[in-house]
């Protein structure tokens, strides 16, 4: 039975992404927006986004902004397919001269950021527009077809190495960063084999890696924001690398950069995935 789920999802990842693929770049958006808005807000998971917004950020309207969420999600499938064109001409970088004495002279970073707008930009933008390949490690999809599909459009034909949240990701990525390869984390879901960290004032498990390493190879900690403007248009934001001194514990560090994340989520509310079940306070009272 879980094969043939999968199997249907996939076809029916497959026949969207092609239906979008031959559409203009802002047609693919809007209507994957506007089947995300319309979809998504009907279906179970967003009681549980719904409560979140109002736990963490009790002035809002949460099924306002769970709604502008699906939307966002939506725009970012339709999006699937233009990469590469997004990255080439509809992505502004602000701050490049932070990170642009570091790759003049060979120094690799790493980047942190969060599932915020389209959290696939970033690294491609990178390759096109500065010609930096930045590795990334993602989560893959229990489903392998899926998996399989997203992995070739995110990866610009095999120039972003991507390394799965596993063992052997993680052995690949070390061999990676040992021999100078920037890298890129998403550092907003939950990791139960993590640290406790406050994220909205609640702790919230998270994987120290992207400290650990930068630590371990001396490497600039560099956050990286990505905003959506209109419609499939977006800004990337570079931001100075954290300062880690030696009397900082990984949780200080952490506890940083989770401050940072906090305040891009509280100004774009609607560009973050509330999907995730970040903190464990909520588990009791998810029956969906």
């Amino acid at each position: 039975m879980k094969q043939i789920r999968y199997f249907l999802e996939a076809v029916l990842l497959y026949v969207l992404t092609f239906i979008f693929r031959i559409m203009p770049v802002d047609l693919a958006s809007d209507i994957g927006g506007y089947l995300g808005r319309k979809i998504g807000s009907r279906l179970a998971a967003s009681r549980k986004a719904i409560r979140q917004v109002e736990e963490h950020l009790p002035e809002l309207d949460g099924v306002r902004v769970v709604n502008d969420m699906w939307e966002n999600l939506g725009r970012i499938i339709g999006e699937y397919p233009h990469l590469k064109t997004i990255a080439r001409h509809r992505v502004k970088i602000e701050n490049l001269e932070i990170i642009q004495g570091y790759m003049n002279v060979g120094q690799p970073c790493i980047f942190f950021s969060g599932h915020m707008a389209n959290w696939e930009i970033p690294p491609p933008t990178l390759l096109i527009q500065q010609g930096k390949a930045v590795d990334i490690t993602y989560r893959a999809p229990n489903n392998p077809w899926v998996d399989k599909a997203l992995l070739r459009m995110r990866n610009m034909g095999g120039r972003i190495n991507a390394y799965a949240k596993s063992r052997t990701g993680a052995q690949q990525m070390l061999k990676a960063l040992r021999q100078g390869h920037m890298m890129c984390f998403l550092i907003d879901q939950k990791y139960n084999e993590g640290v406790a960290v406050p994220f909205f004032k609640k702790p919230a498990m998270t994987n120290p890696a992207f400290v650990i390493m930068a630590r371990k190879y001396n490497y600039p900690l560099v956050p990286i924001q990505i905003i959506r403007e209109e419609g499939a248009n977006f800004r990337i934001v570079i931001h100075e690398p954290l300062k880690i001194t030696g009397d900082m514990s990984n949780e200080d560090v952490i506890a940083e950069a989770h401050g940072l994340l906090e305040d891009w989520i509280a100004k774009r509310p609607e560009q973050w995935l509330w999907l995730h079940r970040r903190w464990d306070n909520l588990k009791s009272k998810e029956k969906d």
